[in-house]
């Protein structure tokens, strides 16, 4: 993929997977508190620099994905870090709206816990 003239390009450092894809971690930067893990490619890493929002990869759709383009609960970029390896991004977000992260309309993605029996839901 040749890189839009328009757009940052990403840092070279950054390892893509062999799809292309590298995982996105997204925690609350008000508490720490973990919000979601999406995928990113090179586009969706240069868009959400661009813009400050968070952009993924969808990989159900195979399209890049604007987060809260529909439900209006964006998330705001305020610090992106990489992991040692570099193939991993860990994400500090504000999130826009109704405080809700989850298509479940759950502040966060993580409401199930594992326990021994199953997974039980806690909100």
């Amino acid at each position: 993929m040749t890189p839009s003239p328009d757009l940052p390009t990403a840092p070279a450092a950054l390892r893509f997977g062999e799809s292309g894809l590298m995982p996105a971690f997204v925690t609350d930067v008000s508490d720490g508190k973990p919000l979601m893990m999406a995928f990113m490619n090179e586009e969706a890493l240069r868009k959400t620099l661009e813009t400050r929002e968070m952009h993924y990869y969808s990989r159900s759709r195979k399209e890049l994905w604007h987060k809260g383009a529909t439900s209006g609960h964006t998330q705001k970029v305020i610090e992106m870090r990489t992991d040692c390896d570099q193939d991993c991004i860990l994400i500090e977000a504000e999130i826009n709206g109704e405080d809700i992260a989850c298509h479940t309309g759950r502040e966060s993605c993580f409401y199930r816990v594992v326990e021994k029996d199953g997974l039980v839901i806690k909100d």
